[in-house]
């Protein structure tokens, strides 16, 4: 198991970005932050101020390839 460090990643300089097919309504979505050096985040867009989850670029990829590929599909 590869060591993490769990300082806090800062994310004052993040741009957020809502997915294209959440629509305005006020629903259940989520916004994530790709500009940051190595790091991708992801946060409530109900909540800009709440927390955040932060993953490695690698993660992140290895995530969107899980979706892509339908092994989150019940």
């Amino acid at each position: 198991m590869e060591a993490r460090d769990l300082t806090p990643t800062d994310l004052s300089g993040a741009v957020w970005k809502k997915s294209s097919r959440s629509g305005n309504n006020g629903g259940n979505c989520v916004e994530v932050a790709t500009n940051l050096p190595g790091v991708v985040a992801v946060r409530d867009s109900k909540d800009r101020t709440g927390p955040a989850l932060v993953f490695t670029s690698s993660e992140w990829r290895a995530f969107l390839g899980g979706v892509k590929d339908g092994e989150f599909d019940s």
